[in-house]
Formats: structure tokens, C-alpha cells, sequence
């Protein structure tokens, strides 16, 4: 019974011991107790039989505790790696875990770099030798190369000394800067790809446990893994980020096409339903902003929209426009941007831009387009000049022709073309040199059909008929109209207006012999009609003695004819008396103050020059025309 109670007190004793975790010395206290106490052999025996149990389960009790730290580190790892952020900070856990579980120095992990064909520290752990922490090893080098070959865990407890891997004096030297001993490294493997190693070392001789090298393995294979997920994770970002990239180029793209191709279709439309340059201008400036013009082919402003050409250097688009022209494409210099408008090889024109900021190349694309449509235009509106011509110029040989016949017949052709001929019209003729005809021509027509008349050739001079009552207007109109572009001067005549079919043939005739006035003259380039050319026209060209008459003398005629006064005859004896008041009043039998206020009011009805040298001729002659002929 006694021996049972020792018993139970002997266990009691080594239980307390592993109940506060004493440390391995205490175990000994009682077997020394009991032997100062005298206790005899078989007692002290029993005791060392159960200070060894009690230090079993000890030892075993520490293992289990260490094994449930590194499943904690183990699963803690894992969730890292679940909830992988940030590839930096999961790969310096795992070091930083190696560390605390293994209780190395320092702790630290390398990966292969296959760009530059070596290996790189990538995470430190315990390091102070700034050398050791940024060095790159060659491939197969040192204990890491061996490892990184074999693909299996290697320790060496002396570094310096041991033989079984390749030394190189870098890594040798970082080593001992680093002061590193004993060297644990185990695999970092994808698959058979072994991508790093991860060490835990010691700076004493101390060896490595087996259960250290599977744990180091362990944390190697999560890390593998860390490594693995973030270079795929980054890869899914990159081609994520690549998608979206593409995305929205592709939908940028998209939107840019159906921009220019809904430009495309407005100024289509425009010149489908009979608009006019100024439309397509206005569409474009609208579409792309920016000040915008349009010229012709000599750089003649035909269309412009928002500030137009008043904010634009038209003379510095010039080596632009050749240059659009040469290339098929606009072509930029600062803020200007020029489109070139072309058909065939024949130059039509240009689209002259001051870009905006946000000018853009899909905008680059809609002015490009929008030359194409003012070609389109011009083509169009050439087409049905030239079909115009060719009817007007028929309509007008009959029209002029003399004796006129048929002049019901005339008058239906003409209205079918859009003109009345009971209306008043100008008829202006030009002469044109040879090589200059055919774009003469053109212009002709073009102007013919703005104003609604018609145009064409006649006895080989170009004829417009253009509706109203200026002469003198329409021949200025008619010649700058006509003139751009010619290489040679362009003279132009009219004569008018008249409004009876059979007298068309007359005011033609008219601005031939006011084209003969011009000639003789040499005034070759100018325009006029025969009433600006007074008594000139009647002296050089043949023109109408009425008219001369009529131009000179009209205010006065039609005062004495109205009021009964004799202002005529008063004028007629004041040149004949030598421009005496008082012979003119002797002559008249009237006082000199009433020769003064007729001469006064004949001043304010013929103008204060009708005493000029020039006028006075014309009015002379006019006066002698007219009693030679009693008109």
C-alpha cells in the first residue's frame, strides 16, 4: 500500500512538471530530492524510469505544439494566398514565417530572372549586408544553383567549406559579409520548373532537423503557388487591360466611322437635293468646327462659313492645296488644314480649314470627304451647264439669227429652259481668245443659269442673255465673272435692255458694235455698254444715233416736253454764241438772269460737268445729231 502511494506521488510529481511546462532540468529535481532523502535503489530507479516518460511525453508535447505552429503558419499561408492582393507582401510573410517557425537568422528567397539569365535576390528576412540583399547569382551557382539543378532541398552546416557546389567569389564574398554558416535551401517548383529557392541560415555551425527541411518545403510549394497565381493574375490583368484597350479603340473606331460616314450622308444629301457649295460649307464647319472656305481653282472665294476667310492667310494655303492635291490627302501645316478638291486630274478648287484644337483625324477624314462631294458638286453643276449651254446656245443662235423667225416657237423654247422673254433682258457679248473659250464658256454658263438667262456661243463670240435693265452692270458682271483664270484679256460688250422677241437680235448687234468701240479704242479687257461709251459708240462701233441722243440730252427732253420750256434751244444757242450769257440772251430775246437760271437748271438735270470739256462735246454733238435728223 505504501509502495502504491510512492507511486502516485512520484507520477504526481513529473505530472505538475508537465502541467507548467517546466524545462527539461527540472525533471531531475526529484530523483535528486529522493536520493539526499536516502531512498533506496528500487525507489531511485522507479524515478528515473519516470523522470524518462515524463520527458517522452515532454518531448512529444513540444512537437505536437510546434507541428500545430506551423499548420497555424501552414493554413495562415494558404489564406494569403486566397486572398492574394499584393505578391511583395505574401512572399515576405512566407520568409518572415520561415523565420519564426524554423528560427533561422536569416531567411530569404531568390528567383530566376530568364531575361537576363540569372538569378536575383527577390526577399530578405534577418539581412544587414546591403551586398548580400541585392545580389544576383549566375545559374547554377552556389548552394541555390545545386538546389535549383537537382530540384531537391540541400543543407550544408559549413558553407565556406563544402566542396559540393559551385563557388564564385561574388556570392562567396556577399556570404561572408553576411556572416552565414549553416545553409538550408529548398526547391520553389511549378510542375517539373523549379522558378527559385527559398533558405533559412544560421550564422553558427547549427545543423537543420528533418521536420525544418519539410517545413521550409511547405512554405517553398505555397510560395511556388503565390508566385504562380500572381504572374497568372497579372497576365488576366494585362490581357483584361488589353481587351479594354482594344475595346475601346474598337468602339472609338466605330464611332468615328458612323460620325464621318453621318457627314458623309448630310452633304451627300445636300447635293442630291440641289444644294449649294455655301450648304456643304456650313455642314463641314458644323461638323468638325473651325473657320472654313472654300475657293476655286484661280483661289476665288465661293463659299465660307463661321469667320471664313476673314480669319484665314489664303495666300499661304497655296503650296498646301499643290501639295493636297499631289497626295490625295489634306495636308496640315500649323492650325491650317487644306483638302484639295480635284476630278481627274483637274483642279476644282480647295477646302481651307483653320482647325480647332480638337481637330482630330476622324475630322481629317470628314474634310477629305467633304472635298470629294464639292468635286461631286462641281461635277454635277458642269454637266448641267454644259447641257444648258447646249440648249441655250441653240435657243440663242435662233434667237439672234436676223431676220428672227418663229418668235411664238422661241418664246415657248425659252420658257421650258426657265426663261421669259417678255421680261427685259441684257444681251452682253465677249470676245475671248481661243485657248480661253472653253473655261470662258463655262463661266458663262454658270452665271447664265444663277441669274436665269442663258448663255452659249454666237458667231464666234460668247453670248449671255441675262435678265434686267443695266446694261452697263451686266457687262461688268459678265466680265468678272468670265475673266478668272483666262491666260488672255477678255473683252465684253452689252447692249439693252430690250424685251420683244424680235428685238433681241437688235441689243446684240448693239454689243457687237460696242465690242468694236472697245477694240478701236484699245481697251481690250475692259467691259461697257454702248450708253457708256456716249457718242464713241455711235463715232467707232456704229451705234444708235437715238441713243447717243437719249444719253446726252434725255433730263432736258423730257423737262421741256413735260413743262413747255425751251431749255434745249436755250443750250443749243449758249454753245452757239461762244458760251456767252450775253449774246445767248440778245439771241433769245431774253434777259441774261433768265439765260442763267435756264443754264442753272439745265446743270442740275444733266450734272455740274455738262460744261466739262469731254461732256460738253458729247452734248454738242448730240444737239447736231439730233437737228441733222429731226429727232
Amino acid at each position: 500500500m505504501l509502495g502504491a502511494m510512492s507511486a502516485l506521488a512520484t507520477a504526481s510529481v513529473f505530472l505538475d512538471l508537465l502541467a507548467r511546462d517546466a524545462a527539461a532540468i527540472e525533471y531531475d529535481g526529484p530523483v535528486v530530492a529522493a536520493r539526499v532523502a536516502g531512498a533506496g535503489a528500487a525507489e531511485l530507479a522507479d524515478l528515473e524510469a519516470a523522470k524518462r516518460v515524463a520527458l517522452q511525453v515532454r518531448a512529444t508535447l513540444a512537437r505536437s505544439r510546434r507541428r500545430e505552429a506551423e499548420l497555424v503558419a501552414l493554413f495562415e499561408t494558404a489564406g494569403d494566398l486566397a486572398a492574394l492582393r499584393d505578391l511583395d507582401a505574401v512572399l515576405k510573410a512566407i520568409v518572415s514565417r520561415a523565420h519564426t517557425l524554423i528560427g533561422a537568422d536569416v531567411t530569404y528567397l531568390t528567383l530566376d530572372d530568364p531575361d537576363r539569365g540569372d538569378t536575383f535576390m527577390r526577399v530578405t528576412h534577418g539581412s544587414v549586408s546591403a551586398h548580400f540583399q541585392s545580389l544576383r547569382l549566375p545559374m547554377g551557382a552556389g548552394l541555390g544553383g545545386l538546389v535549383a539543378q537537382t530540384a531537391k532541398p540541400y543543407v550544408t552546416s559549413d558553407y565556406p567549406q563544402d566542396a559540393r557546389f559551385r563557388h564564385t567569389t561574388e556570392i562567396d564574398d556577399a556570404v561572408g559579409e553576411e556572416g552565414l554558416i549553416a545553409i538550408l535551401g529548398v526547391p520553389l517548383a511549378l510542375g517539373s520548373r523549379v522558378i527559385g529557392v527559398l533558405f533559412a541560415a544560421n550564422r553558427t555551425a547549427r545543423p537543420f532537423a528533418r521536420h525544418e527541411i519539410t517545413l521550409l518545403g511547405s512554405l517553398a510549394a505555397h510560395a511556388a503557388v503565390a508566385i504562380d497565381n500572381a504572374r497568372l493574375l497579372q497576365a488576366t490583368r494585362d490581357a483584361l487591360g488589353e481587351l479594354r484597350t482594344a475595346n475601346e479603340l474598337v468602339r472609338a473606331h466605330s464611332a468615328s466611322v458612323e460620325r464621318a460616314a453621318a457627314v458623309h450622308d448630310k452633304l451627300a444629301d445636300l447635293v442630291l437635293r440641289g444644294g449649294d457649295v455655301e450648304g456643304i460649307a456650313a455642314a463641314v464647319a458644323e461638323a468638325v468646327g473651325g473657320d472654313l472656305v472654300v475657293v476655286d481653282a484661280e483661289g476665288t472665294v465661293t463659299a465660307e462659313a463661321n469667320q471664313g476667310s476673314d480669319s484665314l492667310g489664303l495666300g499661304a494655303a497655296a503650296d498646301l492645296i499643290a501639295t493636297s492635291a499631289a497626295t490625295g490627302h489634306a495636308v496640315r501645316s500649323d492650325d491650317l488644314v487644306v483638302a484639295a478638291v480635284a476630278a481627274a486630274g483637274e483642279p476644282l478648287g480647295a477646302l481651307i480649314l483653320r482647325a480647332p484644337e480638337s481637330f482630330s483625324d476622324v475630322d481629317q477624314r470628314i474634310l477629305e470627304r467633304a472635298a470629294l462631294v464639292v468635286a461631286l458638286h462641281l461635277l454635277m453643276r458642269r454637266s448641267e451647264a454644259e447641257a444648258a449651254e447646249r440648249l441655250g446656245g441653240d435657243l440663242l443662235d435662233d434667237l439672234l439669227a436676223v431676220p428672227v423667225r418663229h418668235t411664238s416657237t422661241l418664246a415657248e423654247r425659252a420658257r421650258r429652259v426657265g426663261v421669259d422673254l417678255e421680261r427685259r433682258h441684257i444681251v452682253v457679248a465677249a470676245d475671248a481668245a481661243p485657248a480661253d473659250r472653253p473655261r470662258a464658256q463655262f463661266a458663262a454658263g454658270r452665271l447664265a443659269g444663277a441669274e436665269g438667262g442663258l448663255a452659249g456661243s454666237h458667231e464666234g463670240r460668247i453670248v449671255v442673255l441675262l435678265p434686267g435693265d443695266d446694261p452697263s452692270s451686266a457687262a461688268q458682271r459678265v466680265h468678272s465673272a468670265l475673266r478668272g483664270g483666262l491666260a488672255h484679256p477678255l473683252t465684253v460688250g452689252a447692249g439693252g435692255p430690250k424685251s420683244d422677241v424680235a428685238a433681241y437680235a437688235d441689243a446684240h448687234a448693239e454689243a457687237v458694235r460696242c465690242l468694236g468701240a472697245l477694240h478701236a479704242l484699245g481697251r481690250d479687257g475692259s467691259a461697257a455698254a454702248a450708253c457708256d461709251l456716249g457718242f464713241l459708240a455711235l463715232v467707232l462701233g456704229g451705234g444708235d444715233p437715238g441713243d447717243v441722243v437719249r444719253r446726252a440730252l434725255g433730263p432736258l427732253i423730257d423737262y421741256d416736253a413735260k413743262r413747255g420750256t425751251d431749255l434745249l434751244g436755250t443750250v443749243e444757242q449758249y454753245f452757239a454764241a461762244g458760251r456767252s450769257l450775253g449774246r445767248t440772251g440778245e439771241a433769245l430775246h431774253i434777259h441774261v438772269n433768265t439765260v442763267t437760271q435756264r443754264l442753272e437748271r439745265t446743270a442740275r438735270l444733266l450734272g455740274p460737268d455738262w460744261q466739262e470739256p469731254a461732256r460738253s462735246l458729247e452734248v454738242q454733238l448730240a444737239l447736231q445729231i439730233r437737228k441733222a435728223m429731226g429727232l
